[in-house]
């Protein structure tokens, strides 16, 4: 389980973007990953892609640099318990 300390107070949607032939998703996974079940990022353009590798088939979420850099800057900061 995650949990999240400071939990955001809005959710910001963003209309759904196709990723065009040239921007094929070049996705990537830990390499501690090793029971299939796998959170996997990928960068296209300016967004930031993540989809569960379980389903890859289902819409990944998408985040700007921001928002990604944020996510990450918690992670590090252990902001997150896993």
């Amino acid at each position: 389980m995650i949990t999240f300390r400071g939990a955001p107070t809005a959710v910001h949607e963003r209309p759904e973007k196709q990723v065009s032939v040239t921007e094929t998703p070049e996705w990537r996974k830990s390499s501690y990953c090793s029971n299939g079940t796998c959170v996997e990022v990928a960068q296209v353009a300016d967004e930031y892609l993540i989809r569960d590798s379980k389903s890859p088939a289902q819409a990944p979420l998408r985040f700007t640099p921001d928002e990604w850099t944020a996510f990450v800057r918690g992670v590090n900061e252990g902001q997150f318990s896993f």
